[in-house]
């Protein structure tokens, strides 16, 4: 059954005074793992969208807490220390582009936020020191988390042209990649699909919603129509699976299915209704939230409205019983994005 609000707990149960836990054994952490800063990155945006929703004043000093564990993680060239133990010592000597990205997304969002003054002062040293190494990314999800980033970023600064031009870059770099990759039966990136797909049509969508550049609303809608072709199949939401992901010339993978796409396409979706008024793109974002609530393909509920975390996926048995942080805040980003259009 659908949540008609959502409370704080599921992210106050995976936080400690460091940031938030990567995993958790059922819903109980566990600290063996350590965190990332791909979910604590995940995790500012949750929290300043659930204080801006709600106002809720407990939000805040969480918002804070990851914000100090992305300061931590940046090094000094820029790029980001992805993993970190529970004795707060660096698990490796520097991070994916994508855990890069996810930060300098973070940090764009915090500066459009209505977080503190102080707060927003870090997190535009955060984006401003992330943003040159960024230049070198290859990888599309990474540009794709940037732009997001640089959208928010020139919302606070709508004066400052540099933000447009950094944006562009970047989406050239998406529209170069479709353009090798895409063909009339393959309408995407890459020559397969796997995780977090919808972020990439999201990006051209944030920079068209910028810059007006009408490339990118082609392309964002031509792509996110393909995915939703392939993963919405019988007015159920049935997302790539993680066990082989799906090759262009291969099967497709059915399990497992992972919360975050399911909470991209929601945002993706949603963000494409608003730049065209397309109603096609409210009932994809509906039919992928409603995924969580029983409408998959075990019938299962992943939201655990009990301790407001999220099970980690549908695999052929049922329910992945843990309740880490990428699946918990997956599930919040999408209700919030979902509460805001007024569907939650």
């Amino acid at each position: 059954m659908r949540p008609t609000d959502l409370r704080l707990d599921g992210m106050r149960a995976l936080t400690d005074e460091t940031g938030m836990v990567q995993h958790a054994k059922f819903s109980t952490i566990d600290r063996r793992e350590g965190y990332t800063t791909d979910d604590n990155a995940r995790a500012l945006i949750g929290a300043l969208r659930y204080h801006r929703l709600y106002g809720d004043p407990d939000a805040l000093p969480l918002a804070n807490t990851y914000l100090t564990f992305l300061l931590h993680m940046q090094r000094s060239d820029g790029r980001f220390h992805n993993l970190l133990g529970f004795d707060r010592r660096f698990q490796d000597e520097v991070g994916s582009e994508d855990c890069t990205g996810r930060a300098l997304w973070a940090g764009g969002y915090t500066l459009s936020s209505d977080a503190p003054e102080d707060m927003k002062r870090v997190a535009k040293e955060i984006l401003d020191r992330g943003l040159p190494p960024a230049h070198g990314f290859t990888s599309p999800r990474a540009k794709a988390f940037t732009i997001l980033g640089l959208r928010r970023y020139h919302g606070a600064f709508p004066r400052d042209r540099n933000i447009l031009d950094n944006m562009g870059r970047f989406a050239d770099g998406l529209m170069d990649q479709y353009r090798i990759e895409a063909a009339d039966d393959w309408r995407w990136f890459e020559s397969y699909l796997t995780y977090s797909n919808p972020r990439l049509s999201q990006g051209l969508l944030a920079a068209y919603e910028s810059t007006g550049e009408p490339a990118y609303l082609q392309v964002a809608l031509s792509s996110l129509d393909f995915l939703i072709e392939i993963q919405i199949v019988g007015d159920m939401f049935t997302p790539v699976g993680n066990r082989g992901w799906f090759n262009r010339y291969g099967e497709r993978a059915l399990y497992d299915q992972q919360p975050i796409e399911a909470s991209c396409m929601v945002e993706a979706a949603l963000m494409a209704l608003n730049s065209t008024g397309d109603e096609r793109y409210r009932r994809a974002a509906q039919i992928a939230f409603e995924w969580y609530h029983g409408r998959n393909a075990q019938r299962v509920e992943l939201y655990n409205e009990e301790t407001g975390t999220c099970y980690d996926g549908i695999t052929p048995e049922g329910l992945n019983q843990n309740q880490g942080a990428e699946a918990t805040l997956s599930y919040y980003l999408a209700f919030l994005k979902m509460k805001e259009e007024s569907l939650a």
